[in-house]
């Protein structure tokens, strides 16, 4: 029997606090007492030791905790054909008066997936390094669009934006392709616009630019679907919603109903890793949409930005209340987000992380009786229909 398809009952969405050892080497590297070679051997150790310790705490999707990367989605865009990083006039503004870096991207030529684009050769390792199924993570198509609209796309390249939602909709096509070429069976793709776009700020912050909120949703659905066309069907394909996170700050808050009816039913995803562990993300209510069948929707009900364990009972008590507008059968755990989106990390500790994970691997045993799906799943057909 084949083994299930991702996502797993207890699931991850990604990142992972940098180790000690690998900031270190960052910062050396930025320092420039250390080679790139260096760095990708103290890098190679590290994600070595963390898919040990993701498969000691028991879970069957394991990722390289985006130890490679500084932010969870610049150093992908910028490896596009066409894309150019630059410094940004004020930086990302988070709750709290925290501030990312000044960066920024342009698209100043057509833009394209190159077939040497690095995040490849990272896929290969985490799979070539693991006994678990390799997980990747990148940004969805719309984070392009949505963190400069219009003005950081050139009017000569793309002098309609239509041309440049076509152009970066075929791009991603050929990564999703090139990364199932590698090997890769599971792949996120990240975006936290759907859930800004449930934000009243967020959508005036769009008018105010040009953009219409009510038509993005739409257009970011078309552009997910154009990027996975044609994947093979044993690649499992999810995305992750959220709010913001950084240092354990966030953006938006307003629950999914905006967006949930055409999220569910006209994003051709397999899952959905979905922000429920405050009050800023709603209810449960817009579950309702999900339709009936094999799609999975993954809660995130442990949040990756405190150090407070939450208590078992109480995840269940916050499952029990999902499954009251989805079946339960297409439920599954995980935390709300990665525990570090940049390599800053979120305020806990490594031990808290693990603390986390741990739990979510219980909880899903007691609840479902396996952190991934038991064969009795596959075979009574709940989970057979993605195999």
């Amino acid at each position: 029997m084949n083994p299930p398809r991702p996502p797993f009952r207890a699931d991850q969405v990604g990142s992972l606090l940098r180790s000690p050892a690998l900031k270190a080497a960052r910062a050396r590297r930025a320092a420039d007492e250390i080679t790139r070679e260096q760095l990708t051997l103290v890098e190679d150790r590290e994600i070595r030791i963390l898919i040990g310790k993701q498969e000691a705490v028991g879970l069957r999707g394991v990722t390289d905790g985006e130890f490679r990367r500084s932010w969870w989605h610049f150093d992908f865009l910028e490896g596009l054909s066409g894309v150019t990083p630059v410094r940004a006039s004020h930086g990302i503004a988070f709750q709290g008066g925290v501030q990312s870096q000044q960066k920024g991207l342009r698209v100043d030529e057509p833009l394209g997936f190159p077939q040497d684009h690095p995040f490849l050769d990272h896929f290969r390792f985490l799979r070539a390094n693991t006994k678990a199924t390799a997980k990747m993570t990148i940004p969805s198509p719309s984070v392009l669009h949505f963190r400069g609209g219009r003005a950081a796309v050139s009017p000569e390249i793309y002098p309609a934006m239509d041309q440049f939602f076509v152009d970066l909709g075929n791009a991603y096509h050929d990564a999703v392709q090139a990364f199932a070429k590698a090997g890769c069976r599971y792949l996120q793709l990240d975006d936290v616009n759907f859930a800004y776009l449930c934000d009243d700020d967020q959508r005036e912050m769009l008018r105010a630019r040009g953009d219409d909120p009510a038509k993005l949703p739409a257009i970011y659905a078309d552009l997910i679907n154009r990027a996975i066309a044609g994947r093979p069907p044993e690649m499992a394909i999810t995305t992750h919603l959220c709010r913001g996170n950084f240092k354990s700050s966030w953006i938006a808050r307003g629950g999914y109903e905006r967006v949930a009816e055409l999220l569910f039913n006209a994003v051709n995803v397999d899952a959905y890793f979905m922000e429920w562990d405050t009050e800023r993300a709603g209810g449960f209510e817009p579950l309702r949409f999900l339709p009936r069948g094999p799609k999975k929707v993954v809660l995130g009900l442990v949040t990756s930005k405190t150090g407070d364990l939450e208590s078992k009972d109480g995840l269940k008590r916050r499952i029990d209340e999902a499954a009251r507008y989805a079946p339960i059968e297409q439920l599954c755990l995980s935390p709300q987000c990665g525990f570090s989106s940049t390599e800053d990390g979120n305020i806990l500790t490594e031990e808290s992380q693990w603390a986390k994970l741990r739990t979510i691997v219980e909880v899903a045993e007691e609840v479902w009786g396996s952190p991934g799906f038991t064969e009795a799943d596959v075979t009574s057909g709940e989970a057979v229909a993605n195999l």
